[in-house]
């Protein structure tokens, strides 16, 4: 369960989420035909020191200790849609990221992003990486180890979310007076209400006219998730409450509208649609969950 002013390293609570992003990354990666291609991923997974295997390839299942001669299992349903989910999110914030045309770029809870690494950046571009200290020192060890070479300035930015961020980001060099843009993924569903509110308007506060910013809107989809079974099967092989871990508990605007209510021209696309686009269809689980979330891209 959460706590006011919890912190985490990569095995542990809302961290433990950053390598299971990861690992879905990797099972991504090494499709025929992947929706994106991320070399460190696995490379994350296998130096995590997890309570049991995380699977990184798509032929791997996940640990389920209640699986019976070899069955597929509600937790085999939920792996593949989660990481059919994080290849169609990963390829559509990529490409928002570049498209933004700034070379300024904000990762808020950046977690094991290597989009740094990864992503033909333009030149003179800096990328800041703002999470907390021990998922970026284990960023930091990981690809340091492997010899990762970066494909544009990398700024780790070692802060909470919850501490003064915004102090922080301008210490490490970011301008807000120029253009950039800030992605917000895989975050918004670990912010109680008010949290998310003020992380919106925050980010209003530093953002130059000619900036993006990239949210994902979660609020629908994980309602439904919360009520699956899976959901806390997932978790239990690693020792995580996963139902524990989200606030979704009060009803809360839909990040387009706060947006568009502080200037922001917000677009919005659905998971589906972006599936049908890529011919990747987003699987739906027995139960009928899936993953059609929003995807917002604002400019301003």
């Amino acid at each position: 369960m959460r706590t006011a002013n919890d912190r985490w390293d990569i095995v542990s609570s809302v961290g433990w989420t950053a390598l299971m992003v990861a690992a879905g990354r990797a099972v991504e990666s090494h499709r025929p035909d992947p929706l994106v291609d991320d070399p460190y991923a696995e490379l994350f997974v296998q130096r995590a020191d997890t309570a049991q295997p995380v699977p990184t390839r798509p032929d791997q299942p996940w640990p389920d200790p209640e699986r019976v001669d070899g069955e597929t299992t509600p937790v085999d349903e939920f792996w593949s849609l989660m990481t059919t989910y994080q290849g169609l999110r990963s390829r559509f914030f990529d490409r928002a990221l570049l498209d933004a045309g700034v070379d300024q770029v904000v990762l808020l809870a950046a977690g094991l992003d290597a989009r740094a690494y990864r992503l033909d950046w333009p030149a003179g571009t800096t990328v800041f990486e703002v999470d907390q200290e021990q998922v970026l020192a284990f960023k930091d060890e990981v690809l340091t180890a492997a010899g990762a070479q970066e494909r544009c300035r990398r700024v780790p930015v070692p802060v909470d979310l919850r501490d003064d961020w915004v102090g922080a980001l301008r210490s490490a060099g970011f301008d807000p007076g120029r253009p950039s843009a800030f992605l917000a993924e895989g975050l918004l569903p670990f912010l109680p209400a008010d949290a998310e509110a003020d992380l919106l308007r925050v980010v209003g506060t530093v953002t130059a006219p000619g900036s993006t910013f990239v949210v994902e809107n979660f609020a629908s989809a994980f309602a439904q998730l919360q009520q699956d079974p899976a959901l806390p099967r997932f978790g239990r092989p690693f020792g995580v409450e996963m139902t524990g871990l989200v606030d979704l508990g009060e009803q809360r605007p839909h990040p387009a509208d706060e947006l568009r209510r502080d200037g922001w021209d917000a677009r919005v696309t659905r998971t589906l649609d972006v599936a049908a686009q890529w011919g990747r269809p987003l699987p739906t689980m027995s139960t009928g969950t899936t993953l059609d979330n929003d995807f917002v891209v604002a400019r301003r």
